[in-house]
């Protein structure tokens, strides 16, 4: 047999582009305020609390209670991400690289949102008076040290409690799969003694203990070891979306007619009630 027959062996390729293992929808954004504007900032207006006072005679003067109002302010970045493709290298292709790039590109968009959206929940917001504020201390639990646990929960539904917010304001819980796994071995889960939702069968936690739970791979990571986890209402996040996430495909005739596929969007976030937006430090080790 001539040693050469490797030469003639039939190579099969597939028409369908796999696009490798990676998140492709923005899984927060549903979770927030969102607001379609044209400005470079959005002011998001506050008013606070006051507090009625007794009545105690007659012809008495009109209290003035002097409602607090104040605002945060959101700035908006412009995020990119292209690809360019040869002519030659796509008539010798089966899959058509055009569209699949533009797909790829896509996700990496959408993945970008969920990170604005991450940053603004514990990172320093912007006041309407050009001041910042801090994320709270009293907003944090952990110390980065422990478990996600049933207390875990607890005290983060405790925080919306003890801030007076209203329940129907359904949190979200954003946790990473390690936290998912913890949780997925606690009896009050799994068991339907506890629950309904039939956690253990699905591998998911829909509505378990009043929150909206999503897994995300894209949290912060204080230090190594630990993740903050979040916990936030639609009303702790503002995010405006000047120009959503666009997609364009054309030849470039500075670069031999070669195809440019280019994909944008400009938005901001921050956040606009401290109160409605919880971390939770875990050990992620």
């Amino acid at each position: 047999m001539a040693i050469t027959i490797d030469q003639v062996y039939i190579e099969t390729f597939e028409r369908n582009l796999r696009h490798l293992a990676q998140q492709s929808a923005a899984r927060l954004r549903p979770y927030v305020t969102e607001k379609p504007t044209n400005g470079e900032s959005h002011n998001w207006e506050r008013l606070g609390p006051s507090e009625a006072v007794e009545k105690t005679s007659a012809r008495t003067n009109t209290p003035e209670a002097d409602v607090p109002f104040s605002r945060r302010v959101s700035q908006a970045a412009t995020f990119h991400n292209g690809d360019t493709v040869e002519p030659e290298d796509i008539v010798q292709m089966l899959v058509q690289p055009q569209s699949n790039i533009a797909m790829n590109l896509a996700m990496s968009m959408r993945r970008k949102i969920d990170d604005v959206i991450i940053a603004a929940a514990t990172g320093t917001a912007l006041n309407g008076d050009g001041t910042t504020s801090a994320f709270s201390a009293s907003q944090s639990i952990g110390d980065g040290t422990g478990a996600m646990t049933l207390d875990t929960v607890l005290e983060t539904q405790e925080k919306y409690y003890s801030n007076d917010i209203q329940m129907d304001e359904r949190p979200i819980m954003v946790i990473g799969p390690k936290q998912q796994r913890e949780l997925m071995q606690l009896m009050e889960v799994t068991s339907g003694d506890y629950q309904n939702s039939r956690a253990l069968a699905t591998g998911t936690l829909p509505n378990w203990m009043g929150f909206d739970w999503v897994v995300s791979n894209r949290l912060l990571v204080p230090s190594a070891g630990q993740l903050d986890c979040l916990s936030f209402t639609r009303r702790g996040i503002g995010m405006q979306m000047n120009n959503d996430i666009k997609a364009k495909v054309g030849e470039d005739p500075t670069k031999s007619f070669l195809m440019r596929i280019y994909t944008m969007m400009t938005l901001g976030a921050v956040r606009t009630e401290d109160e409605h937006v919880v971390r939770i430090r875990l050990a992620n080790a």
